[in-house]
């Protein structure tokens, strides 16, 4: 049964000494005190003194917690069953489940410690979107002058190939009239030719006829009768300008139009951050080499270049991309498994929901090799060509593109709809001169070669730069880019004839040049926790290379 106490509290909280209703509260006593009792309380001696506070108010300054049902003790537990701390004095929770009130306090604060730290990432990421948004709209006037400026640029070259075509026209009508004179002057020269025979030969015989001499008559006869008439002759019209028709859907299509703004929804929290491992695990100090494999494509007569892609499989296979129009699948101790044949050369490829992928630099389309190795078009990329391709964590495609002097990267989805589209920095310049291979780090951050700086350049899923990599002394050829499920970034240095080991921010951590060296290394995969897959590119051999020391328990 419920105490007095518990029940006072279901009701009306009465003063302890008269039971009228309660005001305040001595702290020192533990007594609710109503107003007119407040006087006779402090008359009451006590050692510690009396500490009056309203009673709605009591808990507020001090960091004691005290039972809701007896006021003037502090809460010992919690009662898991009700979710309230309680005293001692709380009977009617002795069948609850009970627990000690700091492990309550302790399971609060860890709590709220990690909301904490979720906001705080959560701010931290609002700032970097904030600044974004902001430089963006610092950049709105020079962004949209340099579409302008595009535009008027096209118009120009418009005029210019309509100035050269009345020109060519003008051109043209000049030698028109020059061969329509020449044709016209011999024209009049034969028929003034022809009237002045004609006149003679009626001068001729109207004197004869005059003169009746029968000899001279019947001697010009036959000379008159073989005089020729015209039956017909040649009329020359001038030439007729066949204006077209200005059809503004057709001046639309053929000058350009604006592609319009577009949305695109990214979570905040669409990729997890994955903190580097503690493990302890080094580099070694010389790699290893556990096997090659030697993937037999021919060396193009230019270059020599012989290998050029990998792309690695869920069942730790190897689809490689070289100097024919094959895409080959082994396995890592180099037995071949399959060959398929493509419609261009494998420069490009990745592997996309368990199918490989590569790019047709010959028509500029993605294109796909189903299960029973028939090769499906995915869609096209326009009068873009296509560089590096990868899939993304989002399920989407990143593809590099090139079209003259521009370069960009643009996500796709399966079906070839443009996502996002990722081409300038926050001050409007490009920032890529040639985007080359490309690979997404476990952070979402999106990470490019560029063929032409022959540098590193990354951008986060937003599109927004982070930082490049040329280097340790400027001096990079940058190729082929991997990432690790620990976020780290390795980069293939072509002439450098090593891999650079990056942190997921870019910094550098050490080369990686195996036993025995790698030549001209140009694709890269990782196969495993602590293992990559090299290809050289003039040699044609994938290698093997462990790269961490065992893992240590």
């Amino acid at each position: 049964m419920a105490s007095d106490v518990e029940t006072q509290s279901q009701d009306v909280i009465e003063c302890g000494l008269c039971r009228n209703p309660v005001s305040s509260f001595c702290r020192q006593c533990g007594v609710n005190l109503c107003d007119s009792c407040i006087p006779n309380h402090l008359r009451v001696k006590s050692k510690t003194g009396h500490v009056i506070v309203n009673y709605t108010t009591k808990y507020e300054d001090d960091d004691s917690c005290f039972c809701e049902s007896h006021p003037q003790y502090e809460c010992s537990s919690y009662c898991k069953t009700c979710e309230v701390p309680i005293c001692l004095h709380c009977t009617s929770h002795k069948s609850h489940q009970i627990s000690e009130l700091s492990d309550k306090i302790e399971e609060l604060l860890k709590g709220i410690a990690r909301e904490s730290d979720r906001l705080q990432s959560f701010r931290h990421q609002l700032e970097t979107v904030l600044d974004h948004t902001t430089k963006q709209l610092s950049s709105l006037p020079s962004f949209y002058q340099k579409r302008k400026d595009e535009v008027t640029a096209k118009g120009q070259e418009w005029y210019r190939q309509i100035e050269k075509t009345v020109k060519n026209l003008h051109q043209e009508l000049d030698d028109l009239k020059k061969e329509n004179e020449a044709v016209l002057l011999k024209q009049k020269g034969e028929i003034e030719e022809m009237i002045g025979t004609a006149v003679e030969m009626i001068r001729k015989a109207t004197n004869i006829q005059t003169s009746k001499k029968v000899k001279q008559m019947e001697k010009f006869k036959p000379v008159i009768e073989q005089q020729k008439t015209l039956k017909e002759f040649t009329q020359y019209t001038f030439p007729t300008f066949h204006e077209c028709k200005i059809d503004e859907h057709y001046l639309q299509t053929y000058f350009g139009y604006i592609d319009k703004m577009k949305e695109r929804k990214i979570s905040l929290f669409e990729y997890e951050f994955i903190p580097d491992p503690d493990s302890g695990r080094k580099v070694l100090e010389a790699p290893s080499v556990s096997s090659v494999i030697d993937t037999g494509f021919p060396a193009d007569k230019k270059y020599n270049n012989r290998l050029y892609d990998m792309a690695v499989t869920d069942d730790q296979k190897v689809w490689m991309g070289g100097e024919s129009r094959e895409l080959k699948l082994f396995d890592l101790q180099g037995h071949l498994h399959r060959i398929v044949t493509i419609t261009y050369t494998g420069i490009y490829i990745c592997m996309y929901n368990k199918q490989v992928v590569y790019t047709d630099y010959y028509d500029n389309t993605v294109k796909k090799i189903s299960d029973d190795d028939t090769v499906v078009t995915m869609f096209t990329t326009g009068d873009w060509s296509l560089r590096g391709i990868t899939g993304s964590a989002s399920g989407d495609l990143l593809v590099c593109l090139l079209k003259d002097d521009q370069s960009k990267v643009v996500r796709y989805s399966s079906t070839g709809t443009v996502l996002q589209e990722i081409q300038y920095d926050s001050q409007c310049q490009p920032l890529y001169q040639a985007a080359w291979y490309i690979a997404e780090n476990v952070n979402g951050d999106i990470i490019v070669t560029d063929g032409k700086k022959k540098i590193v350049i990354v951008v986060d899923r937003l599109g927004i730069f982070r930082y490049t990599y040329s280097g340790r002394n400027n001096d990079l050829d940058a190729c082929s880019v991997a990432t690790d499920s620990a976020g780290h970034v390795y980069v293939t240095d072509f002439n450098g004839n090593k891999i650079h080991m990056l942190d997921r921010d870019g910094r550098f951590l050490r080369y990686i040049i195996p036993e025995g060296g790698i030549k001209y290394p140009r694709a890269v995969c990782m196969i495993g926790d602590g293992e990559m897959i090299v290809g050289e590119c003039l040699t044609g051999l994938a290698k093997r290379i462990k790269f961490l020391e065992e893992q240590m328990y």
